[in-house]
């Protein structure tokens, strides 16, 4: 494994991407739409731009995805530009709508267990582990479910709006709110146990990812380019570390938000930051095993010795494993506003803002199958397990997938 000799503050450069450069003549008029909270938040679709995603073109389709069942859940994910991911915890899936419906199915047969509306506004959701089903809300709760019977077990209050599932491993519940603060309470009873603070910038995007949790270890990516591991039992932090530094004068061209969901492979955690880098790191010690500039909102994946991202531009691109050699890079789906890369079999799996999802070929990038599984665009990331893709449209269409 190649380790990084460059000191962090050489090796970490945050880029001015061209898409910051096409919305900056835009800034005034997107601040105009900002959903303000402590901070401004950038909601990063609502920026407008002069280029316009790629059409899609045809090619000769390998292999073909069944759709095996669906499910209306809600309203999907409302009008908010959530990303509302389900949850898979055994036999079950787990999924929320924004109005505030929670559904628990059958992974196999897509029949519903449980359904039950709540009064909440959800924003963050859902994470599943240990019986419980957990969502955040746009008014600061944290809610738990019981897993068997969608009965709530607690509410309690946190400081700020909950846009990333919040996490369990049995003991305790973590959940990250939009200032900056990562909380976590005893997984029993909802008490708080302790509160960690990052500082947050002038703007960010409007976004979290999910905390990883691992063993004793907490380890979670904030807006100011920084991922911190915390002890679970008692809030010490173990190490701090960054993934991107703030470049440029204006506040948008400062954003470094770590917004994608953490990857845990082995020992290594990756992540990602807007406007920064690819950075690997030792779960243990956080030293820095691998590296890369690059620019992405969402989370790494790993498969045939690369690791795959999506661009901010939407390009689909495979790094060879702990190198900066690029194994070979999509673009064909640019400003088509994807979704977080997931392996699929021998495929990486991606959605975008039409509703399509794509399949393409871990080994050189080509497309090898397209359909389109909801007619109002997918956010959420897509779900894998075995030889089904869980795919949860805008609409509230949660879909299984089988390849034909």
């Amino acid at each position: 494994m190649s380790t990084i000799s460059a000191t962090q503050d050489t090796l970490i450069r945050s880029r001015k991407s061209v898409l910051v450069q096409g919305i900056c003549r835009s800034v005034l008029t997107a601040l105009l739409a900002l959903s303000l909270t402590a901070c401004g938040m950038l909601d990063f679709f609502s920026a407008d731009t002069s280029e316009q995603p790629t059409e899609l073109q045809d090619f000769s389709e390998e292999v073909r995805l069944n759709q095996k069942w669906s499910v209306s859940v809600g309203d999907g994910q409302g009008d908010r530009h959530n990303k509302l991911t389900p949850a898979l915890d055994g036999a079950n899936i787990y999924a929320a709508s924004a109005d505030g419906t929670v559904m628990s199915i059958e992974k196999a047969s897509g029949k519903v267990l449980w359904r039950v509306r709540t009064d909440q506004v959800i924003t963050g959701g859902v994470g599943a582990a240990n019986g419980l089903v957990l969502f955040g809300t746009r008014n600061a709760r944290v809610v738990a479910l019981e897993q068997s019977t969608g009965e709530e077990l607690w509410n309690v209050g946190v400081s700020s709006e909950v846009l990333a599932a919040p996490q369990t491993d049995g003991r305790v519940v973590v959940a990250q709110t939009v200032d900056g603060k990562l909380i976590a309470f005893e997984a029993a009873s909802g008490e708080r146990r302790w509160i960690y603070e990052s500082t947050v910038p002038a703007l960010t995007l409007r976004g979290s990812g999910r905390p990883l949790l691992a063993g004793n270890t907490v380890v979670a990516g904030f807006s100011n380019g920084m991922i911190a591991a915390i002890d679970t039992s008692n809030g010490f932090m173990l190490w701090e570390e960054r993934v991107a530094v703030p470049q440029g004068r204006y506040d948008i061209e400062r954003v470094i938000d770590v917004d994608g969901d953490l990857l845990l492979s082995g020992s290594t955690v990756f992540a990602s930051s807007y406007q920064g880098n690819l950075m690997g790191f030792d779960l243990q010690s956080g030293r820095i095993i691998w590296g890369k500039e690059g620019s992405s909102y969402h989370g790494l994946e790993t498969g045939f010795g690369n690791i795959y991202v999506v661009s901010d531009r939407s390009h689909v691109i495979a790094i060879r494993n702990n190198t900066d050699q690029i194994a070979w890079e999509n673009e064909q789906l640019r400003l088509r506003q994807l979704t977080a890369p997931r392996t699929f079999g021998n495929y990486i799996a991606v959605g975008d803002f039409e509703g399509y999802v794509h399949l393409l070929s871990q080994i050189d990038g080509r497309f090898v199958g397209r359909t389109k599984a909801d007619g109002k665009g997918i956010r959420s990331n897509l779900l894998a397990d075995s030889d089904t893709l869980y795919v949860f449209g805008n609409s509230g269409k949660l879909s299984a997938l089988s390849l034909r």
